[in-house]
């Protein structure tokens, strides 16, 4: 009888680890296939679309990774983000920070006349096209889809965590505002955004209440965040009390104006990646 009833404590701490552990493996998982690093191509409305992939060094077709999005602002494109051009990191920055034991493979599009105007949906559309390519052909946790990117692409991220909330995990939005659309915009979504108090192009109020939707939606405590004072070089983070369990809520506003890396007083390298990944990879 002892020994049963050890054995039953086995296999239920056994059953309990292996469902902490669950993943939701895409199809790819397992596939053999030429799709990789590079260009890729897709039609959405009779338009050819493009965006370029990057895949861990060590890909494993046996190993779910994080799906990442990096969305570039106006009068860009996806191999400005990718290879890190103009003041864009490449990626974003988040590569580097993506070796953990999940990992992850990014996603940089290309917009339509150099923006994410998303007349129509088409974006969001686009978006829908990639992640299934993508997902059938490489493997990918469903469950750990993200997005982000700024200005232009901040708004595409925010279109995202409006209409596709069910689909993705979180997104970051960077200094954005509401050019994109908010096609429904009722679900809660893991939300982080930064803004500077300076913005000329996208006022600091825009990103307040893109914000703001997302803390309701989300289930926090409302609040008015304090915020540096301007000529301080300085940045404050706050992070959202009360809200829905898996439905945090982070706001970083800083002293500066519309830029993707912003750099605090007497620092040498931006915050916005460490801010950013520190959010993402906070799901497991």
């Amino acid at each position: 009888m002892l020994t049963r009833d050890f054995s039953s404590v086995g296999l239920v701490l056994l059953t309990l680890f292996q469902t902490s552990l669950a993943v939701k493996p895409s199809p790819g998982c397992g596939k053999t296939t030429t799709f990789g690093n590079g260009n890729h191509t897709a039609t959405v409305n009779q338009k050819q679309r493009w965006y370029l992939t990057k895949l861990p060094e060590s890909y494993n077709n046996t190993h779910p990774y994080r799906l990442i999005f990096t969305f570039h602002g106006l009068a860009d494109n996806g191999a400005t983000v990718a290879n890190g051009e103009k003041s864009y990191l490449p990626y974003y920055g988040l590569p580097p920070l993506a070796n953990d034991d999940i990992g992850a493979i990014f996603v940089s599009p290309t917009g339509l006349n150099a923006g994410w105007a998303n007349t129509g949906g088409e974006d969001l559309t686009f978006v829908d096209e990639m992640m299934k390519t993508v997902e059938d052909n490489l493997c990918i946790d469903q469950d750990l889809r993200f997005s982000t990117g700024f200005s232009y692409g901040g708004a595409m991220s925010y279109a995202i965590a409006c209409a596709r909330a069910k689909q993705f995990r979180a997104v970051a939005v960077l200094s954005g505002g509401q050019l994109s659309g908010c096609q429904g915009g009722k679900d809660p979504i893991a939300y982080y955004a930064q803004h500077g108090l300076g913005d000329p192009l996208l006022p600091i109020a825009g990103g307040r209440q893109m914000r703001d939707n997302f803390v309701k939606n989300n289930g926090c405590t409302a609040q008015t965040p304090q915020e540096p004072r301007s000529g301080e070089g300085t940045m404050v983070k706050t992070k959202y009390q009360g809200c829905s369990a898996g439905h945090p809520v982070t706001w970083v506003a800083f002293d500066g104006s519309h830029i993707q890396t912003p750099v605090l007083k007497g620092a040498t390298q931006t915050f916005a990646a460490v801010e950013t990944w520190e959010f993402f990879s906070q799901f497991k």
